[in-house]
C-alpha cells in the first residue's frame, strides 16, 4: 500500500553559502509516522530539519509540505538571555505568537492551551520561574511545550533526548509518542541506533540521503557502512554495532517504550 506523504524532498541541495551540507537527495516522510533522522556527526541532520521548517531554502530542488500541514520546530538548543525577565509561562506562550501576534491579548482558550502544554511536559509547577533557574532537562521541556502549544500537524525535534536527566528524557519521550499517536507526524534527529530502529520510518544521512524507508530496510550493514564508514560498523552476534562515541552504551541509560535514551553528544 502506498504511504501518504507528509513531506517530500526532490533533488534537494541544502547549503550554507558555498558549503554544501546535504548534496542532491530525494526523500519521503509518511504522514502520521514517527520518523527518525540518523547519521554521524556533521551528516546534515539539523540541516534537514532547517530545510523542512523553511529556515533554510534549498539551493536547488524542492521540499514539499503536503496538504498545507502546519509545522512546529523545536531546536536542540535555544539561547535565551538570562537578563530577560521572562517566565516559563511567557516562553511557552511565545509559541502562539504566529497566530496571536506579540502584543494581542490571549483568549481563555489560548491560556488553556498554555496550561495544557505545560502540564503535558511536566513544567506547570515551574511556570513563574525564569528559564535560567531551571536545569537543562527542564529547559528542554519548556521549549517542547512551546513547540506543542502552537497548532501543528508536523512536529520537528532536533535531538530531543540528548544529554537529558532521566525524568526529563522520559517526560519528553512520553510526549513524543502521545503526540504521534494523536495523528501528528513527528520527525526527530537522533544518534541512537536503537531509537531509530524502533521508529516507523528512517532517513539515513551522510552529507546526502543514503537511504529512507522502514528501519529494517534502511538500517542494514551495507547502508550503515556507507554512512559511517567500514571501520566504524561491526557485526557482532548477528547484530550491528557502531563503534562511535555517540553510540557506546552509557551506564544507567534509561530505556522506555523500547527506545534507548542516553547522553549521546550531538
Amino acid at each position: 500500500m502506498r504511504m501518504k506523504p507528509a513531506i517530500t524532498g526532490t533533488d534537494v541541495v541544502l547549503a550554507y553559502g558555498a558549503s554544501v551540507a546535504i548534496a542532491e537527495s530525494s526523500f519521503l516522510i509518511p504522514a502520521g509516522s514517527l520518523t527518525a533522522v540518523i547519521g554521524p556527526n556533521g551528516s546534515g541532520k539539523s540541516t534537514l530539519l532547517n530545510g523542512i521548517s523553511g529556515l533554510l531554502a534549498p539551493t536547488s530542488g524542492s521540499i514539499q509540505i503536503h496538504d498545507d500541514a502546519r509545522v512546529s520546530y523545536v531546536l536542540q538548543a535555544t539561547k535565551v538571555n538570562d537578563a530577560l525577565p521572562v517566565t516559563v509561562r511567557e516562553i511557552v506562550g511565545m509559541g502562539l505568537y504566529p497566530t496571536t501576534g506579540s502584543f494581542r491579548r490571549m483568549t481563555s482558550d489560548q491560556k488553556g492551551a498554555i496550561d495544557r502544554a505545560m502540564a503535558t511536559v511536566g513544567v506547570a509547577d515551574m511556570q513563574e520561574q525564569h528559564l535560567h533557574e531551571l536545569s537543562g532537562g527542564q529547559q528542554q521541556r519548556v521549549f517542547l511545550a512551546q513547540g506543542i502549544v502552537q497548532p501543528h500537524d508536523v512536529l520537528l525535534l532536533d535531538e530531543p533526548l540528548t544529554g537529558l536527566d532521566i525524568p526529563s528524557a522520559q517526560a519528553i519521550d512520553d510526549v513524543i509518542h502521545h503526540t504521534n499517536e494523536a495523528g501528528c507526524t513527528v520527525v526527530l534527529t537522533t544518534h541512537d541506533l536503537v531509537e531509530a530502529s524502533n521508529a516507523d520510518h528512517v532517513v539515513l544521512l551522510s552529507g546526502r540521503v543514503v537511504a529512507y524507508g522502514p528501519p529494517d530496510q534502511v538500517l542494514t550493514a551495507e547502508n550503515l557502512t556507507a554512512a559511517y564508514g567500514q571501520s566504524i560498523v561491526h557485526i557482532e552476534d548477528g547484530g550491528i554495532f557502531i563503534d562511535d562515541p555517540a553510540h557506546i552504551p552509557v551506564p544507567g541509560r534509561h530505556v522506555h517504550q523500547e527506545r534507548s535514551m542516553g547522553s549521546e553528544e550531538g
